[in-house]
């Protein structure tokens, strides 16, 4: 519950932030923002409520570690990321899963009421997985992109060196899941899983640089990976 309303609040204020270049992007014109369904100062006071009511029931009902992180990662998404990275740096997409990659280290400080490396091995999953994943969308919306002013990797340095980045940042994925293995918090299930979604995941890098691919595929197979990954570390957890 905590970490549903304070990603809504993040989300909330993100979009009211970021309303003027979603006005110029076909796919997110038609958010309530830019269709002038919702005032700006409403979307904006419902994503500040959204994340202090989240904040607070994380910090009453859980634990003041899981609302510290997730406190944190609101500030960082909505000040570092969406007001300032997002629109100035072709970096923005990396540095921006530091907030991206909270979530798996939210939930462990949850439940433990500590942190460890199999957290934040986890972080290095979600960290590493999130670069390929939205450059797959930046490569089929760059023109958009480019009419917004964003300056994301295709943009600003070609989608051959976006090809390259998302191979190197797959190869990398694989390589932290595979090490999550090592920590012994999960067993055969989720390393079999990581395996064999890793080197499916590596081989869409390299068939998207090779143009044999269209980058949408990319982004699917990236959902699906992440989805079952996590499926797998469950039902490893859950019969160790």
């Amino acid at each position: 519950l905590g970490g549903g309303l304070t990603g809504g609040g993040a989300n909330a204020i993100n979009q009211w932030y970021d309303r003027d270049i979603d006005s110029k992007m076909a796919r997110t014109m038609k958010r309530p923002l830019p269709m002038g369904k919702m005032a700006p100062r409403r979307a904006l006071a419902w994503g500040l409520f959204l994340s202090v009511v989240g904040t607070l029931q994380l910090l009453l009902t859980v634990n003041w570690l899981s609302a510290l992180l997730a406190a944190s990662a609101i500030a960082f998404y909505v000040l570092i990321y969406t007001m300032w990275l997002k629109r100035t740096t072709v970096h923005n997409t990396v540095l921006g899963g530091i907030a991206g990659a909270a979530p798996p280290v939210v939930g462990w400080a949850a439940v433990t009421g500590d942190l460890g490396v199999a957290p934040l091995l986890l972080f290095g999953i979600v960290f590493f997985w999130q670069p390929p994943h939205f450059w797959a969308l930046a490569l089929r919306y760059k023109d958009e992109y480019a009419k917004a002013e964003i300056p994301m990797l295709p943009v600003v340095h070609g989608e051959r060196e976006t090809h390259r980045q998302s191979l190197i940042y797959s190869v990398l994925l694989l390589a932290v899941s595979v090490v999550l293995y090592a920590t012994g918090d999960v067993g055969e299930i989720f390393l079999g899983a990581a395996l064999v979604l890793g080197v499916g995941f590596v081989a869409q890098a390299w068939r998207l640089s090779r143009g044999t691919i269209v980058p949408m595929s990319m982004f699917f197979y990236s959902l699906v990976y992440l989805t079952v990954l996590f499926a797998a570390l469950a039902l490893d957890v859950a019969v160790l």
